[in-house]
């Protein structure tokens, strides 16, 4: 054995994280003592400390029972009314709510009452087991869905409640509770399981000696198989030999009516024989009534509760089908049921099974006989006739006929019946099987009247032209066939590209959705071509309630809310056509990545028609590959969340490394003037103590411009910077500005050019000076020692322009865009050491409030840098009032 099948056994016996234990109490029949031995168990984990409460146990009026219940807690049962009655049902939210560590609950097979949320008791324990309580329950054999029709047949009586078996085999521990069959029957008359009347009653409907027998064999038989599971897997922990699973049982079904007899067969050896199994339906085109096609949904409905896998396949040989499927997935035994032999199965090779047998190689086939109960009358479908096909039969006859006279006496005979046989090849090319043996027929019928000696007359005088109205019916026959069996396999075709077809299609619109609402608008452009049905896509909202993303407007009933909720909780589809909340017109299927549900697929069919199995199928599969692209969104967002966050993160240290640096270098220069001013007082010289004045005021200012710089880009950034426009002359703002840096500018050589009759501006002046005042400090900064700086103004089509041109060492073209970015700097040349970076990104934010822009060139001669801000030319106010 390899260490990767004892390491996957190990793990399997882990206790899982947070889903509860579940050990359940089997019995052959009532009154084995299943509940009494719970009870008892109860008990023991009581004296042991365990928190436990008593969900529902059902004692039937049985003093000792009773007596052990009453020495337990017991969470009350909640009463609902239906149809004028009291009926008294587990309260669920009150268990999931108290949260003890283990619940009683008696009766697994137990259907709940209507408008429960789970139509089943199996359910409500799967759900106390996900929420991590352990559970103790107790279940007869007959009512395993697997051993239905078998009970039936022993006991003659159907079993109406019926459990999944895949529940019974995922039990952690399965413990028997056998009595021998004569101590039951004394205790039935004994009137310890029933009262009398019901006991006498029980003896001579159910309770025979011989019925008891064949259910506690049954009762083994399901314990065995659980025990030689637990020993197979021990041998596995163990690393050694352990049975290991042999091909795969295959399972093929029909619309008959022994289709789901045929599933549970199929399950139960399946189990005996520990393979997986599958059901396989071969769609060769066939028309089907509408019964048929119930049963065949009923039939995979209850393969997968099962736990069998749902196969379709579309051919037109359903033998050769089923053999090449064999093949593909290595299966070793099929299993099919058994054919109505009809005469042309007999003429033509037998039925499936025959042929099976006859064209298989090394694949075991069983054949499982037809059920001896007579099957309930079938009435005839009249809506399944297509009379259109049939009437076409009857009109191909006619004009055949027509056209074979005309051409009768230029033909011979012979030749005369290929008119026939292509009437009868059109009708089957255009129709089924049953009107082209109909067309078949007639042409047979009309050739005999018409052309055959003597004519106008049924009978035959030649003995030669028996044997060629023989051979004309069985080509005419053959030929119908054909044809309509390439007519299926091509309808078969067109469904299975119909399929693809809208696999492929929702793809290639999902492949190309970058973000969430792109994915639901490509989902919600692809299902609204379905017209049979009403679809809706929602999810949670912030505060809990759910949203329609797209789709039909939806309003919420209680439940519709509750199945939508479970199916979201849960990540199981819920509402209609499920075992969960089934009563409302809405089914849920989730729609999950790795983290839980992204959104909830709504289907509803539209009044009056009907979700089919085929349609519920192609809906899951389509669910798949718009959970991937919601997934796929989902995480897109995720990542740039993570990319804003780093650069965040980036920018906030940045802004603090700079913060830091260059409002502690003015500080340190402001604290040393005024500790020797404070220190050294008188002693200082009057000049000496004025420039130490004059550099703190400068100190203070350039302080005062890094803290505006700051403020100027945190309102920008946030929308709340106000623009007070008014008219201005563009040399007032320049002056102003070479004022502010007097002091900046004292080392450089300074030269302006500012024309008088420049036009004025209509602008916010406090901000472009203060943009202006950003570049020319910058400009100062990186320019060299007596450098030149030069100043100029004009306009430029229709544009205003503030340029400021230095000889520093300049900004390589690559670089040209990034200065203006926040916290970008270039250090070469930089006379006052590194800035916070925000100058030139403030005027950026700052010219551009205004509808102008900047750009940046070469600077003087050739040499440094020269940044240019340009701004919108408005009507002149002159000029407005004389016109």
């Amino acid at each position: 054995m390899s260490d990767s099948g004892r390491a996957d056994a190990l793990l399997a016996e882990l206790p899982r994280d947070g889903r509860g234990r579940l050990k359940v109490f089997l019995g052959a029949a009532p009154g084995v003592g299943k509940t009494y031995a719970m009870l008892q168990a109860a008990h023991t984990q009581l004296r042991q400390g365990v928190r436990l409460v008593a969900g529902v146990v059902e004692t039937h009026g049985r003093a000792e029972t009773e007596a052990l219940l009453s020495g337990l807690p017991q969470q009350p049962l909640v009463r609902t009314e239906y149809r004028g009655v009291m009926l008294e049902e587990m309260d669920l939210d009150g268990l999931l709510a108290a949260k003890p560590k283990l619940v009683l609950v008696d009766e697994l097979a137990h259907s709940n009452a209507p408008g429960s949320r789970h139509e089943k008791r199996w359910q409500d324990i799967q759900e106390l087991l996900a929420a991590g309580i352990n559970v103790f329950t107790t279940v007869n054999v007959q009512h395993l869905e697997s051993l239905n029709d078998q009970v039936r047949g022993i006991t003659g009586v159907q079993v109406r409640e019926t459990l999944p078996d895949w529940v019974l085999q995922a039990a952690d521990e399965l413990l028997l509770i056998d009595l021998p069959s004569r101590e039951l029957l004394e205790r039935l008359r004994d009137g310890k399981v029933y009262v009398p009347e019901q006991a006498r009653a029980a003896i001579d409907a159910f309770f025979t000696q011989t019925n008891l027998m064949a259910l506690r064999e049954l009762a083994m038989q399901t314990a065995a198989a659980h025990v030689d599971d637990d020993l197979a897997q021990g041998y596995r922990q163990l690393g050694q030999a352990a049975p290991a699973v042999r091909g795969r049982l295959l399972v093929g079904v029909d619309g008959d009516a022994q289709a789901e007899r045929l599933v549970r067969h199929a399950c139960r050896v399946a189990q005996r024989r520990h393979l997986p199994w599958s059901l396989v339906h071969i769609d060769n085109g066939r028309a089907r009534d509408e019964q048929s096609r119930l049963r065949l949904q009923n039939a995979q409905q209850l393969a997968e509760r099962l736990g069998g896998e749902v196969v379709l396949l579309r051919a037109g040989e359903v033998a050769k089908t089923l053999i090449q499927h064999a093949a593909e997935r290595r299966a070793s035994l099929l299993l099919v049921g058994q054919s109505r032999m009809r005469w042309r199965r007999r003429l033509f090779g037998g039925g499936l099974a025959a042929r099976l047998l006859r064209n298989a190689r090394g694949l075991e086939i069983n054949v499982l006989d037809s059920d001896d109960m007579p099957a309930p009358p079938r009435l005839p479908d009249v809506r399944g006739l297509v009379w259109f096909d049939y009437g076409l039969a009857v009109v191909a006859t006619v004009v055949a006929a027509a056209l074979a006279w005309a051409v009768a006496s230029v033909l011979p005979l012979p030749n005369i019946s290929l008119v026939f046989l292509a009437a009868v090849l059109l009708v089957g090319v255009r129709s089924s099987l049953g009107p082209s043996l109909v067309c078949a027929a007639l042409s047979f019928l009309t050739y005999d009247f018409l052309f055959i000696p003597p004519k106008f007359s049924f009978a035959i005088q030649r003995e030669e032209d028996v044997l060629t109205l023989l051979f004309f019916l069985l080509m005419a026959a053959l030929t119908g066939n054909l044809a309509a069996r390439q007519r299926r396999q091509l309808q078969a075709l067109r469904d299975t590209q119909e399929e693809t077809s809208e696999l492929l299609d929702l793809s290639r619109k999902l492949t190309a959705a970058t973000d969430r609402q792109a994915v639901i608008s490509a989902a919600a452009h692809h299902l609204q071509g379905w017209s049979d049905l009403d679809l809706c896509l929602v999810n949670r909202d912030g505060q809990g309630d759910w949203k329609v993303e797209t789709g039909s407007p939806l309003a919420f009933t209680e439940s519709e809310r509750a199945a939508a909720d479970w199916a979201w909780q849960h990540d199981q589809p819920a509402g209609m056509g499920t075992g969960t909340l089934p009563f409302g017109r809405w089914w849920w299927w989730p729609l999950s990545g790795e983290e839980g549900p992204l959104g909830l697929l709504g289907v509803s069919p539209k009044p009056g028609l009907e979700l089919s199995g085929q349609r519920r199928r192609l809906l899951t599969a389509l669910s798949q590959p718009l959970a991937q692209a919601l997934a796929r969104a989902q995480l897109a967002q995720e990542l740039e969340s993570a990319r804003l966050h780093g650069e965040t993160e980036q920018l906030r240290s940045a802004l603090l490394a700079s913060v830091s640096h260059d409002l502690r270098t003015p500080l340190t220069s402001m604290r040393g003037s005024i500790d020797s001013l404070l220190a050294l007082g008188e002693a200082i010289p009057l000049e000496d103590r004025r420039e130490l004045l004059e550099g703190t005021r400068d100190e203070a200012e350039r302080l005062d411009r890094y803290i505006q710089n700051l403020l100027d880009m945190t309102r920008l950034g946030h929308g709340a910077l106000k623009l007070a426009r008014d008219w201005v002359s563009p040399g007032d703002i320049v002056g102003s500005a070479l004022g502010r840096l007097r002091a900046v500018l004292a080392p450089l050589q300074v030269k302006t050019d500012v024309p008088a009759q420049l036009p004025l501006l209509y602008v916010h002046a406090a901000l472009i000076e203060q943009a202006l005042v950003n570049v020319l400090e910058n400009a100062a900064r990186f320019s060299p020692a007596q450098g030149r700086l030069d100043v100029s103004a004009g306009v430029v089509d229709d544009q205003l322009f503030f340029a400021v041109a230095d000889e520093g060492p300049g900004i390589p073209e690559d670089e040209r865009a990034k200065i203006f970015d926040m916290f970008y700097t270039a250090a070469r040349g930089d006379r006052g050491g590194q800035g916070t970076g925000l100058g030139l990104a403030i005027c950026q934010g700052m010219v551009g409030a205004h509808g102008g822009r900047i750009s940046v060139a070469d600077g003087i001669e050739g040499r440094g840098t020269c940044i240019t801000l340009f701004l919108p030319l408005p009507t002149q106010p002159g000029l407005e009032r004389d016109a």
